[in-house]
């Protein structure tokens, strides 16, 4: 949640300081919201530059205007082309599963490849699919790939691919930030934590269970996911590991109540400094 605030909070407020500086010189103080109302008013009576003012001025004014608004559609073109962009290589991928995947009772409700290495994925979406590859039917003893199927049905019942996609979105945009590659990376980890504590949910499936899924997947070099899907041994598979073995004490009550408050704050900050006067 705070990641999400994070990449949201930071968009609205590189957007918003530029428009600021695009609606300053208006003749009240009328905010940035007022002011740019202002300034399309005095536009489309033809009146380009304000009275008073050096046109240098109006001119560094404009740029930042048309900068502000060309990068909120920047954000918002990334965020929908990376959609896109998942949605049709899923269709890809269920066309190749449509013509190579089977059922096996082994893992009923799931797709099986024939493909030698381990693998097991999600494709997320309204036809939603598990796949699994014969190399994980070996790999795996049956408790384990039931804790891994587990995992996997969390991945599609939370949609965290709609987690992902804003972060997917900034690193196209941003491809050379490291702060961006670094939220993006703790932020796939945490979408599997979470997928592992909502497997563990599952009557009589332990952490064990699951951990010995993860650390198999590890030693046999598990292949990642496909573009579009989520994987069971994808992230940091070390650190999973080890709060399945070792959970950390439950986040209090309260502290859960600051960091969804301080999550409201940052995205509100912005919002707020682009209406009050």
């Amino acid at each position: 949640m705070l990641w999400q605030a994070l990449g949201l909070a930071g968009g609205l407020a590189a957007v918003g300081a530029l428009l600021a500086i695009g609606a300053s010189g208006q003749p009240t103080r009328q905010g940035v919201a007022g002011g740019l109302a202002s300034l399309a008013r005095r536009l489309a009576y033809g009146q380009l530059v304000a009275p008073g003012q050096p046109l240098a001025l109006t001119c560094i004014r404009l740029t930042a205007l048309v900068a502000g608004f060309a990068l909120l559609t920047a954000l918002c073109g990334v965020l929908v082309m990376a959609f896109a962009d998942a949605v049709a290589a899923r269709r890809r991928q269920r066309e190749l599963l449509a013509l190579l995947a089977h059922g096996d009772p082994k893992v009923p409700g799931a797709l099986v490849i024939d493909y030698p290495a381990a693998a097991a994925y999600c494709l997320p979406g309204i036809r939603s699919q598990i796949v699994v590859s014969v190399g994980t039917l070996d790999l795996l003893a049956p408790a384990e790939l039931t804790a891994v199927l587990a995992h996997e049905r969390a991945h599609l019942r939370a949609r965290h691919d709609l987690v992902l996609i804003p972060f997917t979105s900034l690193r196209r945009a941003l491809p050379k930030s490291r702060v961006i590659a670094e939220s993006y990376r703790t932020v796939a980890l945490l979408v599997e934590m979470m997928a592992d504590d909502r497997a563990l949910r599952v009557r009589g499936l332990l952490a064990r269970e699951l951990a010995t899924a993860l650390l198999r997947f590890g030693t046999a070099g598990s292949d990642g996911a496909p573009p579009g899907a989520l994987a069971a041994a994808e992230g940091e598979l070390t650190a999973r590991v080890n709060r399945l073995l070792a959970p950390p004490p439950p986040l209090p009550r309260a502290a859960q109540a600051t960091v969804v408050l301080a999550a409201a704050v940052l995205v509100a900050t912005p919002l707020l400094l682009l209406v009050i006067p």
